[in-house]
């Protein structure tokens, strides 16, 4: 894919970040950028990837870097998928049709978020023959659960992520800066819309704000904006969740599950026990419970206490090649990428989320060439300097 010229002097995910601020609105940005209360689980989750070194061992005879691994039984190109994010039309039209082909190009799998701009099918339609994997919160309605669950069987969906970590909606105050009252945006908030004219062209003109694609057969008539998707669905969480619904939810699903929001080791056994193929060590992205550890923290205690019984994923402040070497180095599989991909859409669209995926490509295998690794394989806890246990206590 073709970069357009202001993509070209981009050289890291912090410089995508930059150009998405400036295109999109304050509103939206700070929706993807922002953290819960104090910010300190946001901050911590990178300050986290600093605290570990790699110690790279030298004339290492390296060919051919083989960047693939295995995930739920199937090659993948890279180490890394798109993780679940919600609301994408609103950094670029049409976002997660966007983000599905980069996923499908790149060779890696797209996690859809319940709460995508567009729908299970319209995703299925433009990912045919890539990975799709779909996020679900568990709902009040348990008929509303079940038709979700089946449209995504009947879409080829390979995995169902239960997302654990979101029975209520976290305390993000700078995005609440941005509005007058539920779903209504202050007048300042409204003003930087209207110096955003190319946003505006591409995301409200001429079809409208994006809604939630996926809600729209369980609203009422009528009542399908994004602000009454999104009291539909703060109104539909379940609060009762519990592993007895994990094995409801095994019960019903006949491929991969995977259960996000693990960030202790007893639950990611439970887990394990209760049918799930893989965990996602997860604190959202600091964007739920303010104070929670890093998961780089948390990763290596969870990988002791599984000893290989389902497989780990990781999220949470991943913004460079490196910080992915780092968490296969310390037993996570895949890491799901979030924001980091988003500054990319909102930088420039499906040519900017590209340029994402490439950039932590490109920072990933300059890693492996200078620690000296040849295959994402070979990458275990003897690439980080030191005694990488310890820094589960610091």
């Amino acid at each position: 894919m073709k970069s357009p010229s202001s993509l070209r002097k981009v050289r890291n995910i912090a410089d995508l970040r930059e150009m998405a601020r400036r295109r999109v609105p304050r509103f939206s940005f700070e929706y993807v950028d922002g953290g819960a209360d104090d910010e300190l689980t946001l901050a911590g989750n990178r300050a986290a990837f600093a605290g570990l070194q790699i110690l790279p061992h030298q004339l290492a005879g390296l060919g051919e870097i083989d960047l693939s691994t295995n995930v739920l039984g199937r090659r993948t190109e890279l180490p890394i998928a798109i993780g679940p994010t919600g609301y994408n039309g609103m950094l670029s039209r049409d976002g997660d049709l966007a983000l599905a082909r980069v996923a499908l190009g790149a060779g890696i799998p797209f996690t859809q978020s319940t709460m995508s701009s567009s729908s299970i099918e319209e995703v299925a339609s433009v990912l045919a023959g890539g990975r799709h994997w779909f996020q679900l919160y568990m709902l009040n309605d348990v008929s509303i659960t079940e038709r979700l669950v089946q449209r995504a069987s009947d879409a080829g969906c390979e995995a169902l992520v239960l997302t654990t970590d979101a029975i209520a909606v976290g305390n993000r105050e700078g995005d609440k800066h941005n509005y007058s009252g539920p779903g209504r945006l202050a007048w300042r908030a409204k003003l930087d819309v209207a110096m955003r004219l190319p946003w505006v062209l591409d995301v409200v003109v001429p079809k409208g704000p994006p809604s939630f694609g996926n809600l729209r057969e369980f609203l009422p008539k009528g009542q399908a904006s994004a602000i009454d998707g999104a009291r539909f669905i703060s109104a539909q969480m379940d609060r009762s969740i519990s592993w007895k619904s994990v094995e409801w939810l095994r019960s019903i699903w006949p491929g991969k599950l995977i259960v996000k929001g693990i960030m202790r080791p007893e639950d990611a056994l439970t887990a394990a026990e209760c049918g799930a193929d893989a965990v996602v060590v997860s604190n959202h992205g600091g964007r739920q419970l303010d104070g929670a550890p890093s998961t780089m923290h948390v990763l290596p205690a969870i990988r002791d206490r599984l000893q290989g019984s389902c497989e780990i994923l990781i999220d949470s402040g991943f913004r460079r090649g490196s910080d992915v070497f780092k968490a296969l180095a310390l037993g996570a599989g895949v890491a799901l990428c979030g924001r980091a991909i988003l500054f990319g859409l909102g930088a420039g669209g499906e040519a900017g989320a590209f340029k994402a995926v490439e950039i932590l490509r490109c920072e990933f295998e300059r890693t492996m060439i200078l620690a000296g690794y040849g295959s994402v394989a070979d990458v275990d806890e003897m690439a980080l300097a030191g005694d990488a246990r310890r820094f589960v206590n610091d």
